[in-house]
């Protein structure tokens, strides 16, 4: 089904804690003609599904700005907004209208070398993304100033921001009290309630703004409750100091929060700002977002590329760890795909834009990470719905802490309230509802970075139960085209036939065609000029080289010309059981050699396939390729086969796998088998940049590795491991603090860092996931 529903994206600075963005989740879901709401902290970003009513947005920002932040819309993101929802209920994005670019597979016996039929396109992917006009772009907070949270830019030093300046200035009027104090005893009750109000004023406006929203239970509500009611029993030096510990426990979840915003941010950091353009036969120098698609831009080595595109002209060699995470940098020719931010090397090059500033890999990768941040994962949404409970819970003990042992006990009413409002502050759920999304948005953060994209926590936690996964062979378990693999001499040396079979070929864009002049280059051929070349349509190409007549074709079409021996035959035979096209080179009307060719596996798949299979996954190869090529590149890989499939047979299999209780992975070109991915438990597109299909993925390996699907499966686990440890200490130091407060070990200001100090060890502990390296798979 469709839905005509509108979809707008803000950018929201000063969230940066659990309780905010659940504050404006709460705030905004409530209106009349929202229908969805998905808030990110560590993104900055919020997402709002609403009816298309002009007068809904301009509201949406009121509202936001009234709780005390600052609200810029965005342009409309890179997912389309008109979304199909699957049987199991999860929305998958309906493709756009891609291109299939996938190798063909070649049988052994059709070789048509027919010129200009093979000519590929580079297919032109970009999406238009026209902007919603949300009001003012710099609408400004109403209550600026008036509150703990930070309003100025999202980077920059911590003490320039509002809750910096915020807690310097309480911890100034605690220290200043405490001087007084010691000069004045008498006064120091009051002076260190006056004090307690510098932090407490902005906390206690927020406590009433979150439960005008429907949000009693905040943990600004708590906090407020606590400190009035230290000051109340005469404990105004500790209210003071708890004020002053929850506010420096704030400013770190803060300085937390950015640290991993910037490290997804920091990929944009990459593209250079300026260009080279060339325009009537003149370079000159543009801003890089300016350039449009089509421009002709120049990359001088040692440069940084500005925006994806497509080499017109030159050789180097491309550095691209900063984007990819690879370490040798990969050579490049005329018609090779490039990609912003990374680095030229030795030679300069003429690139054609395919892609504007605003839709280029990197800019779309940062996009998809931060919707992906949005999107709650079970377990997320589980602790959620937990600490609706939770809190008030822990409130109503508080309570019955307070009031049981002095009216039923004979308990004294000042030590039995003091204890009850220190529960209070044990139970502000903060570190609990941080403790996964944290990890979550640390570790999609760190995927990215390294080419590995997910789409949300739900499909980050699923990829690590995954027990089998299903290959797609062309394009995935190999590069995609055919390379010569055996030359033979029949009647002279290989590379006499090499040179001859490549004169022949020149100028053809037919796959066979190019595998072979590919490996005339890497040899260091010199190719002589054909004449009269023809292409016999299939059968092959004829011509006159150096005045000599050659012929090349497929074995069938040259046995048609000239008779072939017995044992010609079996090593044709031989070469076709491996898998093999064989092509056979004819001069002066006699078997002169052989060329064999196959779409060999990428350098990395061994090792890939290997790491998945020591991890105890199921892996297997569905294709719709001829059953003797898959068979052959099954039995190199030591892969299970199933060939010769149609799109629907690849979906019945993995259905076959489900039933059969395994949880499954589908990898592939995202495009041809788009029936099998959404029929998996996980589908992961591979490609080689953004011409992948990630409407139609769950998740997408950027880079082509095999190997990565191993890493993107261990990444889960990392991430599932480190949601544990984090629940553990946010659950763990309440109790231990739950049951030291009532017996009277510790007081107020310890019980502040049960949970301040548990949400800054939770935060830490979860960014260590963007620190991970790559586990290198050895080739």
């Amino acid at each position: 089904m469709t839905s005509t529903t509108q979809q707008s994206r803000y950018r929201v600075e000063g969230m940066d804690c659990a309780s905010c963005a659940t504050k404006i989740d709460i705030a905004i879901r409530r209106m009349p003609g929202v229908e969805d709401v998905s808030v990110s902290v560590t993104a900055g970003t919020m997402t709002v599904k609403h009816q298309d009513d002009a007068t809904l947005a301009p509201a949406i920002t009121k509202r936001v700005t009234g709780l005390g932040y600052k609200v810029i819309p965005l342009p409309q993101s890179v997912a389309p907004t008109v979304v199909k929802v699957e049987e199991d209920g999860h929305a998958r994005g309906c493709c756009h209208d891609h291109h299939d670019n996938k190798a063909h597979d070649h049988e052994g016996h059709d070789h048509d070398h027919e010129h200009g039929d093979h000519d590929h396109g580079a297919s032109d992917h970009r999406h238009d993304h026209a902007g919603h006009s949300h009001g003012s772009q710099e609408q400004e907070a109403a209550v600026a100033g008036l509150h703990g949270h930070d309003h100025g830019p999202t980077t920059g030093p911590w003490w320039k921001s509002s809750k910096g300046r915020l807690t310097i200035a309480s911890g100034a009027a605690v220290a200043v009290a405490w001087i007084i104090g010691k000069m004045v005893p008498g006064l120091d009750a009051w002076i260190f309630t006056a004090a307690m109000l510098v932090g407490l004023i902005p906390i206690a406006r927020r406590a009433f703004m979150a439960a005008m929203v429907g949000m009693p239970f905040s943990i600004e509500m708590l906090m407020t409750i606590a400190a009035i009611g230290a000051v109340i029993i005469g404990a105004s030096e500790e209210a003071a100091a708890v004020v002053f510990l929850f506010l420096i426990g704030e400013l770190l979840e803060g300085v937390a929060a950015s640290k991993a915003r910037a490290s997804i941010q920091s990929l944009t950091d990459l593209v250079p700002k300026t260009a080279l353009i060339e325009e009537n036969g003149k370079t000159r120098e543009v801003q890089a977002e300016s350039l449009a698609v089509g421009a002709t831009i120049l990359v001088r080595p040692g440069d940084r590329i500005p925006a994806d595109g497509i080499i017109l002209s030159g050789e180097s060699a491309i550095d691209e760890a900063p984007v990819t995470g690879e370490s040798i940098p990969v050579r490049k020719g005329t018609d090779a795909t490039v990609f912003a931010g990374t680095v030229n090397g030795d030679a300069a090059l003429r690139i054609r834009v395919t892609a504007a500033a605003a839709d280029n890999t990197i800019a779309r990768v940062v996009k998809l990470v931060e919707e992906a941040q949005e999107s709650k994962a079970p377990t997320e949404r589980f602790i959620d719905r937990f600490s609706r409970y939770y809190t008030p819970g822990v409130v109503v003990v508080g309570a019955l802490v307070a009031v049981i042992p002095p009216l039923f006990l004979g308990g004294p009413w000042g030590e039995w309230v003091y204890k009850g409002l220190a529960i209070l502050l044990i139970g502000c759920p903060c570190a609990l509802v941080i403790s996964t999304p944290a990890a979550i948005a640390a570790s999609l953060s760190s995927g990215a970075r390294r080419g590995l994209l997910l789409k949300g926590g739900a499909v980050l936690e699923n990829i690590g139960k995954v027990t089998a996964v299903a290959f797609d062979k062309t394009g995935t378990l190999t590069e995609g085209k055919p390379k010569v693999t055996d030359i033979v001499g029949l009647g002279m040396d290989g590379a006499a036939v090499l040179r001859l079979a490549a004169a022949l070929e020149t100028g053809s864009n037919h796959p066979l065609a190019r595998a072979i002049l590919d490996r005339a280059a890497a040899d260091g051929i010199d190719i002589p000029q054909v004449i009269d070349a023809k292409a016999i349509g299939g059968k092959g190409v004829s011509g006159t080289v150096e005045g000599i007549e050659v012929f090349l074709g497929s074995p069938q079409a040259a046995a048609d010309r000239v008779s072939l021996s017995e044992d010609q035959f079996v090593q044709i035979a031989k070469l076709n059981d491996e898998g093999k096209t064989v092509s056979l080179l004819l001069v002066k009307g006699a078997a002169a050699g052989l060329l064999a060719m196959r779409d060999e596996p990428r350098a990395d798949t061994a090792a890939g396939l290997k790491a998945l299979t020591d991890a105890g996954i199921k892996t297997i190869m569905l294709t719709g390729d001829n059953r003797r090529t898959a068979e052959a590149i099954g039995k190199t890989l030591g892969i299970e086969v199933r060939a010769e499939l149609l799109p629907e047979d690849k979906q019945r299999i993995v259905g076959e796998l489900k039933r059969q209780g395994f949880r499954v992975a589908k990898v592939g070109d995202g495009i041809n088998d788009a029936p099998a991915l959404a029929a998996a438990d996980v589908g992961i597109a591979m490609g080689g940049g953004t011409d992948v299909a990630l409407e139609t993925a769950d998740a997408a390996v950027l880079h082509g590795r095999v190997g990565d699907v191993s890493e993107m499966i261990d990444l889960s686990k990392r991430t599932m491991s480190n949601i544990g440890q984090n629940i553990t200490i946010a659950l763990g130091l309440k109790g231990v603090f739950l049951v030291t407060t009532i017996i009277g070990i510790t007081g107020l200001w310890p019980a502040i860092l049960a949970d301040t100090g548990a949400t800054v060890l939770v935060t830490i502990n979860a960014l260590r996931l963007l620190r991970v390296k790559r586990r290198r798979v050895a080739a």
